[in-house]
């Protein structure tokens, strides 16, 4: 998770606009000391946090919540969109530290604070979740790591009996490790006593406890206002949309910039161009998250031995992408293993390319986002076993948006569940992707509706769209492609693989 404070730039806010801290990405052990780093940069300022975060580290939660909570600081589950340069961009300086925040809007489409997250909500004062945001939970998961240790013990003959003088390690050796699925009476009480001193009813444990770790159930909203988990059924809009500084006392997060005020630097900074200049610029947000493939093996314990395996497909659609998939495909050989995507979109020559490579080797699509258990695959010291990194799959929270419509339109069978989010815009190339679709055995209509939504208000389609236009080939969700249950079927799905006797001994998660 990465913080940095966002003024609002929003068309008729200026001078007075409100800013907030953006929180994005996976909450890690080291995330609390970098919000108390930020904090320390604000001089006391209480700006509302606007989080979308799939969860990570429990602990680091509870101490982000209650660095939160001192502070007394608002939270909202939603997405910044930054305009002009965003952070990790490159020659983009972070200026946070210079009183000179980056520019955005903030929306809560498709935001999500899940598994985690919503313990780091709960420390906010006021706690807001949109009606198209969501939040959801589930039972922890809990890695238990080994260590052989080797004592070396002085004693001292006393009355013919060894008396110890002193005991101390040696040497530390790891000895593997094990995850179990369900919390401990130990992690209950802390979670319980927490959600108390939060002012939070006990009824989030209860639905937290009644959830498998290989799901999420999303909560209500009005079932999270009797939790008490929010305070009100109000939007994001309500801490950072453009026209709240106009109100009378004006919020705390309002901060007025005359007119002849220097202007921020990173305003001035544009992202480069896109590689196919038919197609509109990605934003630069998702221009820094270009699409990667990674194949992954169901980690449910339910699974074990013979368990799913898939190809995640996250990010933003690049020129390289299609040849990426390629080689990945290359490496698998004959195996069809199907294809979860969760992508913003992208350029759409790319998407063309990938659509027809999914079909030339007859791959099943699903819109989910995967999650995986050990490490995000990319980050330092995150080796996959065997090339596969374990992982469970989830549409609460997905989306296909743009391009990643024509890409998905390549797939055998075409899945969408019910919470995961598909979105569609004009765009250009028409001709071309009028033709790829029509190859593709989709119907006339789906792309009139593509068409016909404006490049910056995307339309979302609902499932029955979806099907009516041809583009999903039935109502099933991502787990008929990689749910823990499917290779007990018969005939057995071309995904499934049943480790060595050995290996899946090693993988098995203990049993207590």
């Amino acid at each position: 998770m990465r913080f940095v404070v966002v003024r609002s730039s929003a068309p008729g806010c200026a001078p007075n606009c409100p800013e907030w801290i953006s929180a994005e990405g996976t909450i890690e052990a080291g995330t609390p000391a970098l919000l108390r780093r930020l904090l320390k940069t604000l001089g006391g300022r209480q700006l509302p946090i606007v989080v979308n975060s799939p969860g990570g580290n429990v602990d680091a939660a509870l101490q982000l919540g209650r660095m939160i909570r001192k502070n007394k600081l608002d939270i909202a589950v939603g997405i910044t969109e930054f305009s002009g340069c965003s952070p990790g961009m490159k020659n983009c300086r972070d200026n946070d530290g210079k009183d000179q925040p980056y520019s955005g809007v903030a929306h809560d489409s498709g935001a999500m604070c899940n598994s985690a997250c919503p313990l780091m909500f709960a420390g906010g004062t006021r706690r807001v979740v949109g009606e198209w945001a969501y939040l959801g939970v589930h039972q922890i998961t809990t890695t238990y790591q080994r260590e052989k240790l080797l004592y070396r013990t002085t004693y001292r003959i006393v009355n013919g009996k060894k008396k110890i003088i002193s005991t101390r390690v040696v040497s530390r050796k790891k000895a593997g490790s094990y995850k179990t699925y369900e919390m401990s009476k130990a992690v209950e009480k802390r979670l319980s006593a927490y959600l108390k001193e939060m002012g939070v009813e006990q009824g989030v444990l209860s639905v937290m406890k009644a959830t498998p770790a290989s799901d999420i159930r999303q909560i209500e909203p009005e079932d999270m206002l009797e939790m008490k988990l929010v305070t009100s059924l109000d939007s994001l809009d309500l801490l950072a949309d453009g026209t709240i500084c106009r109100r009378q006392p004006a919020p705390a997060n309002c901060r007025e910039i005359p007119s002849n005020g220097k202007p921020t630097e990173v305003a001035a900074v544009e992202a480069g161009p896109s590689p196919v200049t038919s197609t509109p610029t990605p934003s630069p947000q998702a221009q820094e998250q270009e699409m990667r493939f990674v194949v992954v093996r169901g980690s449910n314990p339910l699974c074990n031995p013979d368990c799913p395996e898939w190809i995640s497909a996250e990010g933003t659609i690049a020129a390289g992408s299609a040849d990426k998939l390629r080689q990945l495909l290359d490496t698998i050989r004959e195996r069809r293993l199907p294809i979860i995507v969760d992508s913003p979109g992208g350029d759409v020559q790319a998407a063309l390319a990938a659509g027809r490579l999914i079909r030339e080797r007859r791959l099943d699509v699903a819109i989910a986002r995967t999650d995986f258990l050990d490490c995000d695959p990319g980050t330092e010291g995150c080796a996959a076993s065997d090339g596969v990194h374990p992982g469970l799959t989830i549409d609460a929270g997905a989306e296909c948006d743009a391009a990643c419509a024509v890409m998905i339109a390549g797939g055998v069978r075409r899945l969408v569940g019910a919470n995961a989010h598909f979105l569609v815009h004009s765009m250009g190339m028409a001709d071309k992707v009028r033709a790829y679709l029509d190859e593709m055995g989709i119907g006339s209509g789906f792309f009139v509706a593509m068409q016909s939504a404006e490049y910056a208000k995307h339309r979302e389609l609902s499932r029955d769209e979806l099907k009516t236009f041809g583009l999903t080939t039935g109502p099933q969700s991502v787990d008929a492609l990689t749910g823990a249950t499917i290779c007990s079927s018969a005939p057995m799905p071309d995904n499934c693989r049943a480790l060595p006797a050995a290996d899946a001994e090693a993988k098995a998660p203990a049993k207590l």
